[in-house]
């Protein structure tokens, strides 16, 4: 697990410069995770890959671990971008079954990328890193948003967050090469069909 610097606010970029220096950072991040994974990644070569001073980068990234949950925090945010599979999807849980899907083809054709921003983002929530939180609640509220779910229960939040376990157990035996992409993808289906059933505004059987 990649450590977490000591315990520090993140600076959050304003300007436009700033902004931009801070995306600029981000594609310099994940460039060299995805060709090192995350271990080999120093946050010097970050800093100098970016073209910024390596105070700029910690001053927004504190630690590799902010870093690289910086950069699932990204992909997240286009999560729920449509696309044709999920816009024809016959109904709401084949919806989030090929979102789902979508994010897992993408990271599988990075897996050492992949492989750091998950790391990282498990080393986040133990400590307490604030996009950590964020993920989760984006990517729970899109599986709300895709099923229709304007008021769920408590058993739906907890059906969905099983959900998520599930999907990233499945992605992780596949980055590890443990589960083959067609079987993951078998699974990851599975997983919506089996656990998205008991919504409570699921269809009577």
């Amino acid at each position: 697990m990649p450590r977490v610097a000591e315990e520090r606010p993140a600076a959050e970029p304003q300007s436009p410069g700033q902004k931009a220096r801070y995306a600029r950072i981000l594609n310099a991040a994940a460039r060299l995770g995805a060709e090192r994974g995350l271990e080999h990644v120093q946050m010097h070569d970050v800093a100098k890959e970016a073209g910024v001073a390596i105070a700029t980068l910690y001053r927004y990234f504190p630690s590799k671990t902010h870093l690289f949950t910086a950069i699932m925090a990204d992909q997240v945010d286009h999560m729920d971008d449509p696309s044709p599979e999920i816009v024809a999807a016959e109904d709401p849980v084949d919806a989030v079954a090929e979102t789902l899907l979508r994010s897992t083809r993408h990271m599988l054709r990075t897996p050492l990328l992949s492989s750091a921003i998950m790391q990282s983002n498990y080393a986040a929530h133990t400590a307490t890193v604030s996009e950590a939180a964020a993920i989760e609640a984006k990517v729970h509220r899109t599986v709300l948003r895709l099923l229709g779910l304007e008021h769920p229960t408590d058993r739906d939040n907890r059906l969905i967050r099983l959900l998520m376990k599930s999907w990233h157990g499945v992605l992780v035996a596949a980055l590890y090469g443990h589960t083959s992409p067609a079987d993951a993808e078998t699974e990851i289906r599975l997983a919506c069909e089996v656990l998205l059933a008991g919504r409570s505004n699921a269809p009577a059987v």
